[in-house]
């Protein structure tokens, strides 16, 4: 197998654990406060990865820790943010408005950093703001889960605006080990001070932690790594555009959930309007330089 394939199937496989945590961590937090399940989960994640990127972590200067302090902050945001929404929404919801944060961050890059943005991320927005109401049920509003989730793909959205210029600095395994930490040791004392903190039991509960610190946390973005090295931008965006319809799919199969017809239509348009973001620039050819 060519190392373009197997980087291709190993981000697939990625992206479907991804879609699969939407359901294992909703099974995990009735039985785990999710304070406590979302400490359990990133602290051994951040010690896996500062092993693995050891010398990078070892050197890591002050402003190096400062950007992954931030880039913490705002993982624990929208980590903290996604897993209390699932306490109130379905896992397919979660999964699909999760997704909207590659739309998003077009968008407040153009507000926060002044970048600029084309006709085609405004169009997409408004594309997924629609699929975002017929997702919701319509008339019917957007509930408490899915406004929490919103609040997380705005969380990671940030998260990937401050990623873009810390990587530029500093190196991106000792980054990564350094928010993961931030993220386990925030939930874990926030769990502590709410009388949350208790120990996991249950096979669903360990499995879930097992699945998300070590596959999904760490080794996800090893592969990813790796698979950006030998796979076509395009080719990759398009894979990782699929966690969401992973987790709908996940949410069918095992979770027992069922979608209306005009919120499968709002999922249609929310993968639409993200793969439309993420893959149609890929695609473009680069301009021509002007001559003289």
């Amino acid at each position: 197998m060519s190392a373009r394939r197997l980087a291709e199937v190993a981000l697939v496989a990625i992206a479907a654990v991804w879609g699969l945590t939407f359901v294992m961590v909703q099974d995990a937090i009735d039985e785990l406060p999710p304070l406590a399940f979302l400490g359990y989960r990133f602290v051994p994640a951040a010690l896996l990865v500062a092993g693995l990127s050891w010398r990078g972590f070892r050197s890591l200067s002050r402003q190096g820790w400062a950007a992954g302090l931030l880039l913490g902050a705002f993982l624990t945001a929208g980590y903290v943010l996604q897993t209390f929404g699932l306490e109130h929404t379905s896992a397919s919801n979660a999964g699909f408005i999760t997704g909207l944060f590659v739309v998003l961050t077009p968008l407040l890059g153009a507000i926060f950093l002044r970048e600029r943005v084309g006709r085609l991320a405004w169009g997409s927005a408004a594309v997924s703001g629609v699929g975002l109401y017929l997702l919701s049920g319509g008339s019917e509003g957007l509930g408490v889960g899915d406004l929490l989730v919103l609040g997380c793909a705005l969380a990671f959205a940030a998260h990937i605006l401050a990623t873009a210029r810390a990587v530029a600095a500093h190196d991106l395994g000792a980054l990564l080990a350094v928010q993961l930490g931030v993220c386990g040791v925030a939930c874990t004392a926030a769990a502590a001070v709410a009388g949350d903190l208790e120990a996991p039991r249950g096979a669903d509960v360990w499995t879930a932690l097992a699945v998300t610190a070590f596959v999904a946390s760490a080794l996800g973005f090893f592969v990813q790594s790796y698979a950006q090295r030998h796979a076509p931008p395009a080719r990759t965006a398009l894979i990782l555009a699929s966690e969401p319809a992973f987790a709908g799919l996940f949410g069918w199969l095992v979770g027992g959930e069922t979608l209306s017809a005009l919120s499968w239509l709002g999922a249609a348009l929310i993968m639409g309007a993200i793969v439309a973001v993420e893959v149609v620039p890929r695609l473009r050819p680069p301009r021509p330089l002007p001559e003289g």
